[in-house]
Formats: structure tokens, C-alpha cells, sequence
């Protein structure tokens, strides 16, 4: 993400980056924002470090936050810190989290990551200033974050309250997908920071060749007619890819996909998406209907590919192309060149062809992902997946007080911990339409249910009887939790 001068550098004082809402009277939202899809969208912001492992950088940068505190209990309620992931925050959705806040009297606050969003410490996003882009950086942000602004609501209420109260509320961090990885690893590194964290559909585990993806997820959630039937409709694709390029290409909307291994990434991800998050009869029905007919599955996919994936979920084909990921200008879109550089440094998830049995082209193998890193970042960029699992643990995580939760139809949950013990409990939601934050976000789980109802889930049940595990374990950590506060006094 040419060297180029330092953008939005904090130039105010420590006293000025406090009135950004926290020594000034709290903001409280009276209402859901968006047709109650977020509980707010107020912007606020934080001076944070750029360099935490250096004694000698001394650079900041604007980092952006919200907080929604209609819920809390004054002045000893919990906060929950809702970690944003690869992409830009908008503000604080209205999904499970705000039915979890109510019943907790507790307050809101979620911070962007760094890079993403408006949170960007360069104006550009080059390779040699993405150095300072990783997980660890992140997961020292958010302690830094969280030391910040406790100490800021402690000194609000002091003088609200006309006291002199010095401890801290106890403090809940969420996450789903890498934030809920984020979740699990503050934990394990910080865990005087927090009570506990619900890691939900978390990829702990970095995989640099991760054919398990399609293998042993969706092609068994697709189902043996499904299933068929897209194994068919790849190798007429592939066909058409040398017969008619160009054809091809605008029949999916997707002629900027010059690299045919980009195309046929496109072509494999828009599967994904079906099963990912819980719509997999939009892909499904149609395509079986197709082959049982006779009808040509190639258009039928690429209709589904037109109506669903960019008609109701927005993807792009630019998203997949290389003259857009090689764009260091900060654009709203800038998000798919960040997780690109996170992908090639030190997760990979390598979505790679199965040996036998694929669905996806076996042009999408580890070459192809290797090539797309050189090219976007330089020689000498690696996915460092030994060095992130030796300093994580990996799914043999050695921490306690985390929940982790999967989808049963998500692909990702094979890079999660799905075993459980008493310190580390874990639950696989099983269901038709279960998929990737399925706890927090119903079903499907995009576009956005309000308060992540389950209703429309196959089994409601499930993720009811998963979420309430997580209450219990929440209210057990939590009242331990205050009792070592209530000790240190």
C-alpha cells in the first residue's frame, strides 16, 4: 500500500484530541441511524501511534472510532469493543451486538483498522509504506485505543460526577471473520485488557495452500447435484475462456479482467459468496434446474453472477483486477489492495484447486497466487504463515475466556478452532444457511438483518441455543472479571 509524505498526521494537542466526544458531554444517539442498520455513524478520533515496536518513531496518525452508549449502565456498566476488519467502518451495524448490549447495560465502541477506511497514516499506499500494516500493529492499536479511552471516560465521569473514581469497567472485545482472529489474538496477548472475546468465524489459522475451501466445504455444502453441475459449468468456462475470450468476459460483466487467472479467480470467489453467506439455494436451485433442462449453464451462472453477487451483494469485477490493486491512490475502494498486502505478508489463505475433484480452474493454484503477490508488491513479499501460526498458535491457541463460533456451511470455519475445552469453548452453528458470522448476523448474513435476527435461518434454534452459550459465558466472565476490579480497589 513512492515514498511520499506522511498524510493526517495528528497535529493537535493531547488536550485538543480529547474534545473529539470524550471530555465533552457523551454522545448519545437517540435512534438508529440508516433505517436502523447502524446504531451510529458519528465519527469520532484518536492520535495513535504509527511505529509501536520502535523507541524512536514517534509518528502518529488519525484513527477513527464510534461509540453508541444508550445502552450503558453509569458508571460501572461494560464496554464492548467491536474490532472493524479489512475494510472501511462506516459506523457500528445493528446486528447481534446491540441485542448483547441491552441485556448487559453496556456501551459500544468499535475502532477502524489501521490503513482502512479514513484511518490511513500515508497519502500513499505504496509498498514501502505499507511496512507498518500487519496484525501486530492492529492488536497494539486497540490496547492503545482501549487504554485511551477508558482513562478518558474515567476523567468524564470524575467530573460529571464530581468523584474520584480510578477503576476500570470491565471490557468485552467482538470480532467476525479476521477481526474475530483479532478478538481471539487480543486476548491471548493482552488478557489483563479484556474479560474475555467472542471470536466469531475466526481464521486463527494462517494456510498458506488452503484447498480444503472448496474440498471439504463447498463442495460438501453444495451438495452431490450442485455440486455436479458447477464441476461442469468450470470446464466450460475454461473452454469458452480460449473460444471466446472477449464474449465470455462481458457476459459476466468483467471485460477489465485482462489476466485469465484473475477471471477465473472472479469466477470461483462468486461461488463462494453463495455459501459464505448463507444464500446458497440463489446459486443452487438455478444451476441444477439448468442441467437437469439442458440449458446452458454458462449463462446461468453468469446470471446469477449479474443479479446476485453484483445486483444484491455489490461485488465488482474490478475488484479482481490488477490495474486496480495496483493503484496506490487512497479511493473508498482501496481496501482490496490492503487485504491483498495482508494476504501476501502473513496469512496467504491460498484458495487454491484441489488436486482431484475441484470445482474451482486449477489455474487458480499457488503460482498464480504467488504471481499476483510479486506483481502487486515487489519481489521479496511472502506470506510468512510459519512465522504467524508459531506466533499465534494457530487453532491450538493457547489462551482462555474466548468463544469461538462458526457457520456449518461457512468454508473459512476450517481455518477457526472447532474444538472445544472449558477455557476455549467452541460452537459450530449447523444449519441450511449457516454461514460466516452466522451468531452475529442471522441469516443470510448479508445483506445486514437487524439485530441479526434468526428467523430466517433453516434452524433458528441453532444459532438461538449458540447464543445463548454466549451469554452464559459472557455473564460468567464478566461477573468474574468485576470482582478482580472490585479487589483492586
Amino acid at each position: 500500500m513512492a515514498t511520499t509524505a506522511i498524510g493526517f498526521l495528528m497535529l493537535l494537542s493531547y488536550f485538543l484530541s480529547l474534545s473529539h466526544g470524550l471530555v465533552q458531554p457523551r454522545r448519545i444517539s437517540h435512534g438508529l441511524s440508516e433505517s436502523g442498520k447502524y446504531l451510529t455513524r458519528d465519527e469520532l478520533w484518536f492520535n495513535q501511534t504509527l511505529d509501536h515496536f520502535s523507541p524512536y518513531d514517534h509518528r502518529r496518525f488519525r484513527q477513527r472510532y464510534y461509540e453508541y452508549l444508550d445502552h450503558l449502565r453509569v458508571p460501572d456498566g461494560p464496554i464492548f469493543l467491536m474490532i472493524c476488519g479489512e475494510g472501511p467502518c462506516y459506523g457500528i451495524p445493528n446486528d447481534y451486538i446491540s441485542v448483547l448490549a441491552k441485556k448487559f447495560d453496556a456501551g459500544v465502541v468499535s475502532l477502524e483498522h489501521r490503513y482502512y477506511g479514513k484511518s490511513s497514516p500515508f497519502n500513499s499506499l505504496a509498498t514501502e509504506n505499507l511496512k507498518y500494516l500487519s496484525s501486530k500493529q492492529a492488536l497494539s492499536d486497540l490496547a492503545a485505543f482501549r487504554g485511551y479511552y477508558q482513562a478518558s471516560f474515567l476523567e468524564y465521569l470524575n467530573v460529571k460526577l464530581n468523584r474520584t473514581g480510578k477503576v476500570d469497567n470491565p471490557w468485552f472485545f467482538f470480532g467476525a471473520s479476521y477481526s474475530g482472529a483479532l478478538s481471539a489474538w487480543f486476548r491471548l496477548k493482552f488478557p489483563h485488557l479484556t474479560c474475555g472475546s467472542l471470536a466469531s468465524s475466526a481464521v486463527v489459522r494462517a494456510v498458506y495452500e488452503f484447498p480444503e475451501f472448496d474440498k471439504q466445504q463447498i463442495g460438501e455444502s453444495a451438495g452431490p447435484e450442485c455440486k455436479a453441475a458447477l464441476q461442469e459449468t468450470n470446464k466450460l468456462v475454461e473452454l469458452a475462456l480460449k473460444v471466446n475470450n472477449k464474449a465470455l468476459k462481458a457476459l459476466f460483466n468483467s471485460t477489465e479482467l485482462d489476466v485469465d487467472g484473475d477471471f477465473l479467480y472472479f469466477v470461483a470467489d462468486a461461488q463462494v459468496m453463495a455459501f459464505q453467506y448463507g444464500n446458497p439455494d440463489k446459486l443452487c436451485v438455478p444451476m441444477v434446474d439448468a442441467k437437469k433442462s439442458g440449458g446452458d449453464l454458462v449463462e446461468a451462472y453468469a446470471k446469477y453472477v449479474r443479479e446476485y453477487c453484483f445486483g444484491v451483494f455489490g461485488l465488482s469485477a474490478k475488484t479482481y483486477s490488477r490495474k486496480h490493486l495496483l493503484d496506490t491512490a487512497i479511493t473508498p475502494e482501496s481496501a482490496d489492495r490492503l487485504w491483498w498486502f495482508q494476504v501476501c505478508t502473513e496469512v496467504a489463505y491460498f484458495q487454491v484447486a484441489p488436486a482431484n475433484d475441484s470445482i474451482r480452474s486449477h489455474q487458480v493454484n499457488t503460482e498464480y497466487h504467488l504471481d499476483l503477490c510479486k506483481t502487486l508488491f515487489g519481489k521479496g513479499v511472502y506470506p510468512e504463515v510459519d512465522a504467524t501460526n508459531l506466533y499465534y498458535g494457530g487453532d491450538r491457541i493457547a489462551a482462555t475466556k474466548i468463544v469461538f463460533t462458526n457457520g456449518s456451511q461457512d468454508p473459512w470455519r476450517h481455518a477457526s478452532k472447532q474444538t472445544s475445552s472449558p477455557d476455549l469453548p467452541s460452537y459450530i452453528i449447523t444449519c441450511h444457511n449457516c454461514g460466516h458470522g452466522s451468531d452475529l448476523r442471522g441469516c443470510p448474513q448479508s445483506p445486514l438483518i437487524i439485530e441479526g435476527d434468526s428467523k430466517n435461518c433453516s434452524s433458528p434454534d441453532a444459532v438461538n441455543k449458540v447464543r445463548q452459550h454466549i451469554i452464559e459465558h459472557m455473564d460468567l466472565w464478566l461477573s468474574e472479571c468485576r470482582g478482580v476490579l472490585r479487589s483492586s480497589i
